[in-house]
């Protein structure tokens, strides 16, 4: 039950929202304020001290249409309210509503009393003009509108994956979920546009409706942002933060926490347009076996169900011819640690073998008169599943429930946009234009519900081309489309996992070395795979044209790539742990350099150079023949190469010599980063031997790490007490340097003894005590190595006298 208290209360207040809009009364509720006018009601709250939210029901409608994304219930918050003739003030302890009452207006503080946001014109109807790019798509003769003002010098991020620079601020965009085959630098509408807007002045509102529709971020110039949609709710959220990891873990307490993926998810994966056989899938892994380059998943396209690309689609059943014993080929490689993931989508085609089938059990959207609706796409002519309704949720679980029990690792969701959807269709969830841009969203319930109910022990691995705000929570993975295989496609990547990162979406990675077109550059492959160990999913995939697994390429781009994927391995201790930190705050793996300074205006447009985590600094290489680049430093630090240990002053710009062998990486000064040797898959991950990477910067005083452990694949592992936890701690005194190793170890977590070897980076010692006995230690240049036996349940102290 929410408290309430009001320091002032004036009953009856005469505004209006504009000429045709009449104040009716005021009645202030247990949970919020409730304002009547002529043509519908007003509600207002406080989710959390942190989120505001605003309602508004015209008159004839209700409000019986749920939310598609926020899951978040209210909290119990403390309001004061504050009132007079002109204004009413509703606050919590970090955010403030005030509405105007003439003319009317909402508004919305901060904890400092800022104006951060404020309507410019409450919802209103106008002539639809459709974009140039949703001709076709958007069809509506009116839309409806709600219009804010924004300050002169804000940034704008959000609005889904696009590829139109950091800032958006100037586009209108379209919300209509859409692939871009073969885009590269450039992208205006993709396959998740997400309808949240976060501002350079720490603030994000998201419009809490799923209908088709434009988000104008003052594309008229006149410092106007503006929400436009066909139909739907007409309800917003205001959220602010404390910092950027705040804002993003308050927007995603309201639309839901990613689960912590299986730990295999982080490994390498071995993934075409396609695989034609069962011959071909165990011919590939054995390649990657026999040449030593670690793998933890293979994913097969569309012909594991048909031999041909097209008429073959809604199968959705293995195809024998290809794949005579496809039970025993995913149990061999389930022995060996390799995972198989299945491509499906959302369409049943007329010529399928499941066509009748569904027929039957009505499980296709429907015409306007309860007739199945059928079309014609690339693939052939087809119905689409009704995941909507209960019927054809469960059909296509019991589809997915069954190929699981077979083997199945792993599930892809291709074409959920959905690829073609006409306005005609009908589902019991709404016509198309109304559920479009959230059936992939409801499309990765259905399977992370269906997990829970039938395989609750397991963590999902649901891997999608289309999302919505809040699909983060159903464990989806998604991935940036079928970017074009050149710098150009390259050249995007950062920027569209930043901005995904920032809306929740922390797994947004692309197809490592592109995926459209039949040109190959080793270089650009090479590349891409070495900025692919920094970013979420480390997948190679492309047409079959031109082979993406690294154990295809030739001798010397081999090398060059295995080195990568050894890399990613190496990392998994700290990249696992990233994972972990998402889970829990809903903190992004890859973020901005403005998390570090938010405050530098030169920051809140910057892609190229991005944090990865908290530790490490990642400047890509996205243009061919690259000797040198210029780097930025954020200053709170000292940052060192990862590489080579050489030293880059926090603060400052400085030109880098680029290598073949790897992309500028930088280790941030004070960090504490746990990695382990090169594995063949994630079955043999072990924290029995692993090292301790300690950046000293005698600059850092003080420094903490730490790493997240449990076995991998049990869901919800934390929430059970099967996991535990361990802590690093540096403390740099003047001829001293201690090092504390302390762990949390969950009630039913199976823990055991360890092996540390410290790696301290830019020192020199005279000596080392462990828990005061002197120990040998090596010294190699500038770094020296400690052997720790650290027992379970135990502390260790580290002291290295200077």
């Amino acid at each position: 039950m929410k408290k309430i208290f009001f320091l002032l209360l004036i009953s009856s207040l005469s505004f209006a929202q504009n000429a045709n809009r009449k104040f009716i009364s005021q009645d202030l509720k247990i949970d919020g304020l409730e304002i009547k006018t002529s043509e519908g009601v007003y509600f207002l709250k406080f989710k959390t001290d942190k989120i505001a939210e605003v309602q508004f029901i015209p008159n004839g409608q209700t409000n019986n249409i749920e939310s598609q994304s926020v899951i978040l219930k209210d909290e119990e918050i403390l309001y004061d309210g504050q009132f007079s003739d002109n204004s009413s003030k509703f606050s919590s302890k970090n955010l403030t509503i005030e509405v105007v009452h003439n003319p009317f207006q909402i508004k919305f503080f901060d904890k400092k009393n800022n104006l951060i946001f404020s309507e410019k014109e409450g919802y209103f109807k106008q002539k639809h003009v459709p974009l140039e790019n949703v001709k076709g798509n958007i069809k509506s003769d009116s839309t409806e509108v709600i219009e804010f003002n924004l300050s002169p010098d804000e940034m704008l991020y959000g609005g889904g994956a696009r590829a139109l620079g950091m800032n958006r601020r100037g586009n209108k965009l379209a919300l209509y979920n859409r692939a871009d085959y073969g885009y590269e630098t450039y992208s205006k509408l993709m396959n998740f546009c997400i309808p949240v807007v976060m501002s350079s002045k720490m603030y994000a509102v998201h419009f809490d409706n799923p209908a088709i529709g434009y988000l104008d971020l003052d594309s008229k110039k006149d410092n106007t942002l503006a929400y436009e949609t066909i139909s739907g709710r007409k309800t917003y959220q205001v959220i602010v933060g404390d910092s950027w990891t705040d804002l993003i873990s308050n927007y995603t307490d309201l639309t839901g926490k990613q689960p912590l993926p299986a730990r295999w998810t982080l490994g390498n994966f071995s993934s075409r347009f396609g695989y034609h056989s069962q011959e071909e899938v165990e011919k590939t892994i054995k390649k990657f076996e026999d040449d030593k380059i670690p793998v933890d998943a293979i994913i097969l396209d569309l012909y594991w169900f048909g031999t041909a690309m097209k008429g073959t689609m809604g199968n959705l059943d293995w195809e024998k011819e290809t794949f005579p014993n496809p039970e025993k080929m995913m149990s061999d490689l389930n022995v060996k640690g390799i995972k198989t993931v299945l491509i499906t989508e959302p369409f049943v085609l007329t010529t399928s073998k499941k066509w009748q089938e569904a027929m039957d059990k009505k499980v296709v959207a429907t015409d306007k008169n309860g007739k199945p609706f059928t079309y014609d796409f690339y693939f052939g002519n087809t119905g689409i599943i009704d995941i909507f309704k209960p019927e054809g949720k469960d059909w296509f679980w019991n589809v997915y429930k069954r190929l699981i029990n077979q083997g199945v690792g792993g599930l892809w969701g291709d074409l959920g946009e959905p690829e073609v959807f006409p306005s005609e269709a009908i589902t019991a969830g709404g016509t198309a234009d109304e559920v479009h841009n959230v059936y992939g969203h409801n499309w990765a319930k259905l399977i992370s519900d269906g997990y829970k109910k039938d395989f609750p022990n397991q963590r999902p691995f649901i891997l999608m081309r289309a999302g919505y705000s809040g699909s983060q929570r159903f464990g989806m993975i998604p991935w940036s489309g079928d970017v074009s295989r050149s710098w150009g496609g390259l050249q995007s990547q950062t920027e569209i996992s930043l901005q995904m990162g920032m809306q929740g979406m922390g797994y947004m990675h692309s197809d490592l070395g592109g995926f459209a077109g039949d040109y190959f550059d080793n270089e650009l492959y090479v590349r891409w795979l070495q900025y692919g160990v920094f970013q979420p999913i480390f997948r190679p995939h492309a047409q079959e044209e031109v082979a993406s697994e690294v154990a295809r390429k030739d001798i010397i781009t081999k090398a060059k790539a295995k080195k990568q994927v050894e890399l990613r391995y190496q990392l998994l201790p700290y990249n696992y742990t990233l994972a972990f930190e998402n889970s829990q705050k809903g903190t992004p793996l890859m973020r901005p350099l403005f998390f570090e300074e938010p405050n530098n205006p030169k920051l809140l447009d910057v892609c190229e150079t991005y944090l990865w985590g908290n530790d490490f600094l990642v400047t890509p290489i996205t243009k061919p023949g690259v000797t040198s680049t210029s780097v930025y430093f954020p200053k709170n630090n000292n940052w060192f190469d990862f590489y080579s240990d050489e030293e880059q002053l926090g603060g400052t710009t400085s030109n880098i010599a680029v290598v073949e062998e790897h992309i500028p990486v930088f280790v941030r000064g004070g960090a504490i980063i746990p990695m382990i040797k090169t594995i063949q898959n994630t079955a043999k991950y072990s924290l029995e031997n692993f090292d301790l990477h300690y950046y000293f910067d005698a600059k850092t005083t003080q420094s903490s790490g730490k790493l997240y452990n449990d076995d991998g694949t049990t869901a919800n592992a934390f929430e059970k007490g099967a996991f535990e936890i361990l802590n690093f701690n540096g403390n740099v005194n003047v001829k001293v340097v201690v090092v504390k190793l302390t762990s949390e170890i969950g009630k039913t977590f199976p823990s055991f003894d360890k092996n540390v070897a410290l790696i301290i980076h830019n020192i020199k010692a005279k000596s080392v005590l462990v828990n005061g006995k002197n120990v040998d230690f090596k010294t190699v240049k500038n770094n020296i190595e400690i052997p720790v036996s650290w027992k379970k349940g135990t502390e260790v102290e580290i002291k290295i006298q200077l």
